[in-house]
């Protein structure tokens, strides 16, 4: 018997009629005989593989064709890797990864899209918000701080810069970080830097040390944006990713609000502060500066409870870990459901070959600094790699293509959101100088100044046995003035000018006019004949709150507010129209708002364009994150987008330089740089491939 020919083994086990069935435990039994239970075939059929079906060969003990192929693949690599052409291996490497996609994207949409996504979904967001804090923080405390810490206006420009400068190098260090140390472990780093300096500048006093902290704390800041949607993105689906992609945006706006609610409600409050000594000073505007430092700590402690991405531990080598993942998020997800009994069927996944090789210094070779080097220099050199990889043949194109889309955005919003601002504050001082009082020839003696003297101009006026006490100057200037025998005490002013003035025997006491730092630029080519300083303060000082404070964080909390509608249209439409038409028709349509600046003469309508550009142009912006994700490769996909966003803040440092510049001159350098910029850059976007049916490589 068990020298039966294969026509025996075949007669015992052949069909007929059909009346005979084939069941996945390797048996077969009649159509008349019961069908098992649903529960009781899984129970049967679980870890059964189709590849692992019978074959008649392995009967009389004859090999299967396909067990012989894998037999030698397994012996080959061992020792043919070494000897093999790099380009070999890549292309061998290349097919892997075209497989892993195909297989990833099953397996996300077999885990589902529910609890787990969105619970990421605000981890993220809070990233995200961080991110929209940052870009407006300085310059909501710029007004404060120049006069708390006596900035001149070259201090103030680069204070105002130096964020973006600190975000650009930030973008393109950690986004490529990202791709060789992990999506997770990156954005931890990138929150940390950020809340800890952000925590460190609101307590220093100096000027230097506070730029120091703010650069430190941009390039912690911008590494998050190239890494969140990364992050995120690995998580998703073809069908969800555009859509939840756009949600995702909606933090950045979240954030701009949340920085101008909290500028209106803490700056103008100058007694939220507390004072050691004459030399160290807690204004309202460093508490501030603290408590926009919140979502980056929450978003950093929250991100402790979140798995790395299982697509770029899959493009390590690392299977079980990934596969750990995913069963995680296919289980929360099926218990959210309702359906804890669903089971996750995948067993195996395909791993891309690896070719990148770190080196290692043993614990017993060298120094631990020496180990150091060696590691940082080879991460480094890898990011630098991939840097480079993004710029050959089969990506140049779409590279400098989407980095022209990405500058001329760029250029054009971050120019024009400071424009909008600056705009509305030189058409209030317009309307408040033309209010003016002259005062020509007065003579007053004797007299006791003790409320506050506003936008007035003093001329060839005499003043004598004067006292000035407890009083307040704002936006006042005497010119070829006489004070002989007067006397100052606990004065503060704001743009107050003495010039061309006599002074004589006059006591300067506890005042701002008399202090040292002020006294240089307050009082212009004057005499100071036998007068004394008292008692004086301790460096600049804020003085009390500006009229135009209210409307400039109304107006910056109106622009963040307007995008909503803009963010909600884009996930709407973002996988029924496509990235690419999103891209060009928003930046087109938002080209043609700024041609309507020329009309806006008045606050009102200034504020009104601002609104209406930038909910036209978030859009673009949604779009542009979107297709920049799913352009490029998992283990390119953060420095890509990291480059591309670090050319972003590039673009953004040059709109705010060109465009403040023209401020109070003209409005038609910027709108027609603004309008040009935007119309090629939305021309061009229509050239890049659409990827909304792309899986993620």
């Amino acid at each position: 018997d068990g020298y039966r020919n294969t026509n025996q083994v075949s007669d015992d086990y052949r069909y007929q009629d059909g009346n005979y069935d084939a069941h996945n435990d390797g048996y077969y039994r009649g159509r008349d005989e019961p069908v098992q239970e649903e529960d009781a075939q899984s129970d049967v059929t679980e870890g059964h593989d189709e590849d692992d079906e019978v074959y008649e060969g392995e009967y009389q003990g004859i090999p299967h064709p396909d067990d012989i192929k894998e037999k030698q693949k397994k012996r080959a690599p061992a020792v043919d890797d070494e000897y093999r052409d790099r380009a070999d291996l890549m292309a061998e490497r290349m097919e892997d990864e075209e497989q892993l996609a195909h297989q990833y994207e099953n397996i996300i949409e077999e885990c589902g899209h529910g609890r787990f996504q969105w619970t990421l979904f605000f981890v993220l967001g809070l990233a995200l918000m961080a991110d929209g804090v940052e870009v407006f923080v300085v310059g909501f405390v710029l007004p404060s701080a120049e006069k708390d810490m006596c900035l001149s206006s070259s201090n103030k420009g680069m204070l105002g810069l130096i964020v973006y400068l600190g975000m650009m190098v930030g973008a393109v260090l950690l986004g490529g970080l990202a791709d060789k140390l992990g999506r997770k472990q990156c954005l931890i780093i990138s929150l940390a830097i950020n809340a800890a300096f952000a925590f460190l500048s609101s307590f220093v006093q100096g000027y230097g040390f506070f730029l120091f902290c703010r650069l430190i704390s941009g390039l912690g800041i911008g590494g998050t944006l190239p890494i969140v949607f990364a992050y995120f993105s690995e998580f998703l689906s073809r069908e969800k990713r555009g859509e939840h992609l756009s949600w995702l945006c909606m933090f950045w706006m979240i954030g701009g609000i949340y920085a101008s609610a909290m500028a209106w409600s803490i700056i103008p409050h100058y007694g939220w502060g507390f004072s050691m000594g004459t030399k160290y000073h807690f204004h309202s505007w460093r508490v501030f500066v603290l408590v926009c430092a919140l979502p980056c700590i929450a978003s950093l402690v929250a991100l402790k409870f979140m798995p790395e991405s299982p697509r770029f531990l899959l493009e390590i080598g690392k299977h079980d870990e990934a596969w750990m993942i995913l069963k995680q998020v296919h289980d929360t997800n099926m218990r959210a459901k309702g359906e804890p009994e669903r089971v996750f069927t995948v067993s195996y996944i395909k791993t891309p070959k690896q070719v990148d090789e770190f080196i290692e210094i043993q614990s017993s070779t060298g120094t631990w600094y020496q180990r150091w080097l060696v590691r940082i220099t080879t991460t480094l050199k890898q990011v630098w790699d991939n840097v480079l990889y993004c710029l050959t043949a089969q990506y140049r194109m779409n590279t400098l293509m989407l980095a022209v889309v990405w500058f001329t955005m760029a250029l054009s919003y971050y120019g024009l959101i400071v424009w909008f601002p600056d705009m509305i504050r030189y058409l209030q001082d317009e309307a408040y100088e033309s209010r003016v009082k002259i005062f020509d020839e007065e003579e007053v003696s004797h007299f006791t100044f003790n409320f506050t003297l506003e936008n007035q101009i003093h001329r060839n006026g005499e003043y004598r046995n004067d006292k000035f006490i407890g009083m307040k100057f704002k936006e006042v200037r005497f010119e070829d003035s006489l004070f002989e025998d007067c006397y100052f005490e606990d004065v503060r002013s704001s743009e107050t000018f003495f010039e061309n003035c006599t002074v004589i025997s006059t006591v300067f006491y506890n005042t701002d006019p008399g202090c040292s730092c002020c006294c240089e630029h307050k009082f212009i080519n004057c005499r100071l004949i036998n007068s004394t300083f008292m008692k004086e303060k301790e460096g600049c000082h804020i003085d009390f709150e500006e009229d135009n404070d209210f409307l400039i964080y109304l107006v910056s909390f109106l622009g963040s507010l307007s995008v909503l509608p803009g963010n909600i249209i884009s996930a709407l439409l973002m996988d029924k129209i496509g990235r690419i038409k999103m891209i060009g028709g928003s930046m087109l349509i938002s080209a043609v708002c700024c041609f309507f600046l020329f009309f806006g003469n008045s606050e009102s309508a200034m504020i009104g364009w601002q609104c209406l550009f930038c909910g036209a142009s978030i859009a673009a912006w949604n779009a542009l994150d979107v297709i920049t994700v799913e352009l490029y490769p998992t283990d390119k996909r953060a420095t890509a987008f990291g480059i591309l966003n670090g050319l972003c803040k590039f673009g953004a440092i040059l709109g705010n330089s060109i465009f403040s510049s023209f401020v109070g001159i003209t409005k038609v350098v910027p709108i027609l740089l603004a309008s040009s910029a935007l119309v090629g850059g939305g021309l061009l976007a229509l050239r890049l491939p659409e990827t909304r049916e792309q899986v993620l490589m």
